[in-house]
């Protein structure tokens, strides 16, 4: 039998697409090209369900969450606030699995940061 090997795609609905697209490039520094595609680095990702209710995702009703792996949380984090994005004040860490902080993008979706051990 024949299994997936990964992500194919994220995809979102936006009230400015091209706006909100712009933010992930700028903000967050996605390589996407004109069709949208993204070669990002291997690395570990993490599939989990959460329970209905949580408040992990951030108030409202969002559904899922995008988490992205990156190198520096915190020079991430300040590179954000000072763009005037959305960013949670706090912080957590897992020991044996690394370092987590948010942001919020235009469109109000919670974004997970991780910074793995």
């Amino acid at each position: 039998m024949d299994h997936v090997r990964g992500i194919g795609g994220y995809f979102v609905k936006a009230a400015d697409p091209a706006g909100l697209t712009a933010w992930y490039r700028d903000c967050l520094g996605l390589d996407i090209d004109a069709t949208g595609l993204w070669r990002q680095e291997a690395g570990p990702t993490v599939f989990a369900a959460f329970e209905s209710g949580t408040d992990y995702f951030g108030p409202g009703d969002q559904r899922t969450m995008l988490n992205f792996r990156v190198r520096d949380l915190d020079a991430v984090l300040a590179r954000l606030r000072a763009a005037g994005a959305d960013v949670a004040e706090e912080t957590q860490e897992m020991d044996g699995v690394g370092r987590f902080g948010w942001v919020t993008d235009p469109e109000g979706n919670r974004i997970e940061l991780w910074q793995p051990v």
